[in-house]
């Protein structure tokens, strides 16, 4: 028995990292996965390796800062699974610059990327979610079972971050958003948390090289090293088995959570 049998879940920003990870983990308790990634192809090696390990999932690559591609990725999720039960709002970017040099695109570029695309596709899925439970409701006096939607912020948005304030901003309003579809949706027993990573190995964290977009100066990767009190980063894993936590039936008496994952770090 896998502790998603029989739930399906679309989780965003899924062929990286910790959107991989959680799609991975997912699948492996038994959930049919919709791996949504605007990169088709990290999409499609995501799926591949669910399948390969026995697993069922569709790949996506809807951009869903666009609300009418999100309303599709969720109608043809329900149309090739039958539901959806999980929403996992993980899609994420960073573009850093210090306040007094940030410019108008990349303050909307990043809050696009983290903030408008848990908007969309968290109302896409009212209809799924929301309306299936009040259907439910009607039919036999509550919902059938809990469904959930689970966030990835960040402990940054909790601490603040020299150099990020498009990121923390972002994620900031992503744990308000949270809290307050915790209210309005949970009398429909549809629970939403969120998950706030601290320094976690993906290619957002990795050693900047000269010319790059993304990425850490080797030199703040060792100083944030130091603030961990189990002194070592974080691994995708260690955020997808949290998300699992919030999405599985063990988590359904808790809504409008802010979940560190970061190791013990300082000030987080």
């Amino acid at each position: 028995m896998g502790r998603l049998d029989d739930r399906v879940a679309v989780i965003t920003g899924a062929g990286r990292g910790i959107g991989r990870a959680t799609a991975e983990r997912f699948a492996a308790e038994g959930a049919a996965v919709v791996v949504n990634d605007v990169d088709p192809d990290p999409a499609e090696e995501t799926v591949k390796a669910i399948e390969n390990a026995g697993g069922r999932a569709m790949a996506s690559s809807h951009d869903t800062v666009n609300l009418e591609a999100a309303r599709e990725m969720f109608a043809q999720a329900a149309e090739d699974l039958g539901k959806v039960d999980i929403l996992v709002n993980n899609a994420g970017i960073t573009r850093d610059k210090t306040f007094h040099n940030m410019t108008d695109e990349l303050w909307d570029f990043v809050l696009d990327v983290n903030l408008k695309t848990a908007f969309h596709c968290s109302l896409a899925a009212m209809p799924y979610m929301r309306e299936a439970a009040k259907q439910e409701m009607q039919a036999q006096g509550a919902p059938a079972y809990h469904r959930k939607i689970t966030f990835t912020t960040s402990v940054a948005a909790l601490a603040g971050n020299s150099g990020q304030a498009n990121y923390t901003a972002a994620k900031g309003a992503i744990i308000a958003l949270t809290r307050t579809l915790a209210r309005e949706l949970g009398p429909f027993r549809i629970n939403v948390n969120a998950v706030a990573p601290g320094f976690i190995e993906t290619r957002l964290t990795a050693a900047k090289q000269e010319g790059e977009d993304v990425g850490i100066p080797e030199p703040v990767r060792q100083m944030a090293l130091m603030l961990i009190a189990l002194q070592r980063y974080g691994q995708p894993a260690d955020v997808a088995n949290a998300h699992l936590f919030l999405a599985s039936s063990e988590a359904d008496y808790v809504s409008g959570v802010i979940l560190p994952v970061a190791g013990g770090q300082l000030g987080a």
